[in-house]
């Protein structure tokens, strides 16, 4: 038996995906939640095999609800549904800890199996939002193969929120050389500042940013 929690701000939705769970054998809906704050409560004191879990919830959202999730439950089996697909919201997902991503246009037969996937550690994605996710990693790849190994470096760095004096002492370069090579990043990436360098690096999912 797979127990499932759903987590999503609109009853309709809730029910409709609740009805398809318990209707079919071998799966069941255990609990279901109307925003993050109540789910982050319940699924910590009862958590089932796997979430499906809404992108936009009323206040705190689905992503930053998964982030919260998983470094109490890490193990746990997360399935992010929407109803718009966005480039960042996807990244941004996967990088929380999310396992899926689907559609909530999904139909209920590929709902089941995408629940039965992750469940046994596969990453079920609709067909348009792996096609996004494969876009975005060629294009991003192709963008930070234009940089230099000591420019991927810098720019790692940069995004660990190191400044120019702390990239300079672990490269064994002056900061001047540093800035030399911002210089360069900037201009590969088509960005202005070293902000927009880790928003675009983080983005598309090459580094993790730590605070600046």
């Amino acid at each position: 038996m797979i127990t499932v929690a759903i987590v999503d701000g609109k009853r309709d939705v809730r029910e409709g995906f609740k009805t398809i769970i318990d209707m079919a054998e071998g799966f069941q809906c255990i609990s279901t939640y109307f925003d993050a704050e109540s789910a982050i409560k319940g699924i910590h004191s009862s958590p089932p095999d796997v979430v499906l879990m809404d992108v936009q919830l009323p206040k705190m959202s689905g992503i930053d609800c998964v982030k919260i999730i998983k470094r109490e439950i890490p193990h746990l089996n997360i399935i992010m549904l929407t109803g718009h697909v966005d480039d960042e919201n996807i990244f941004q997902a996967l990088r929380a800890g999310a396992h899926g991503y689907l559609s909530k246009t999904i139909f209920p037969s590929k709902l089941l199996s995408a629940i039965k996937e992750v469940k046994n550690g596969g990453s079920p994605m609709t067909p348009h939002i792996a096609r996004q996710v494969v876009n975005s990693f060629n294009n991003s790849k192709k963008t930070l193969s234009d940089l230099s190994n000591r420019e991927i470096e810098v720019l790692d760095l940069l995004c660990e929120g190191k400044n120019y004096r702390e990239i300079a002492g672990e490269l064994f370069i002056s900061s001047n050389t540093v800035r030399f090579h911002l210089k360069n990043i900037y201009k590969k990436l088509q960005v202005h500042s070293k902000y927009e360098a880790v928003i675009k690096a983080t983005k598309k999912g090459f580094f993790k940013a730590q605070a600046m």
